[in-house]
């Protein structure tokens, strides 16, 4: 009777440990699903330009925190509302920025874009649609956000933004793609 006792209590704790474990492998499958459709969808809207930047996470109960800074304010709630229609997402934490409203630094973008993405050895991160170098502009500060091939790239794209008239200072935040 008492290995009868002890065999049940032996199975219902591997069964336990076994269902703890498939739950969490499920919602890392969840989590990777729920990342790739909000990729998607935030690459489909379809008047995101070189001067917006939204970046995402999400954690393991459905929430996903959008950040970033956008140049029009269409752009914030479109991109929170994409994002609370995809399934699994339980609730969406919209903290993207508005950049204010600036001729001065519109003008700065436009000359930001013609210096960095007409200079030969850059032009190749123009090509597509989604601009893997992103220019964003608050104030004269531009910070230059997105992914480039070599360190090489990143340090020519900081030079040649911080040589613009009009910028008071630049953040590169460029990364270097992994080989």
């Amino acid at each position: 009777m008492k290995v009868r006792a002890l065999v049940l209590a032996l199975a219902v704790t591997v069964s336990a440990f076994s269902f703890a474990a498939k739950s969490a492998t499920a919602s890392e499958v969840e989590t990777a699903t729920i990342e790739k459709q909000v990729t998607h969808e935030l690459n489909m809207i379809p008047y995101v330009n070189v001067f917006d930047y939204m970046a995402f996470t999400v954690d393991a109960n459905g929430t996903v925190t959008l950040t970033g800074e956008v140049t029009n304010p269409v752009l914030k709630s479109e991109a929170g509302n994409v994002v609370k229609r995809l399934e699994g997402v339980e609730r969406v934490n919209n903290q993207i920025q508005v950049l204010p409203v600036s001729f001065i630094d519109d003008g700065l973008r436009f000359r930001l874009f013609r210096t960095i993405y007409g200079y030969p050895a850059l032009q190749k991160y123009g090509v597509g649609i989604n601009k893997s170098i992103r220019i964003i502009v608050a104030n004269g500060r531009v910070t230059l956000m997105g992914v480039v091939d070599n360190q090489t790239d990143r340090n020519i794209a900081g030079i040649r933004a911080n040589g613009v008239p009009g910028v008071f200072a630049v953040d590169n935040q460029l990364q270097v793609a992994k080989s």
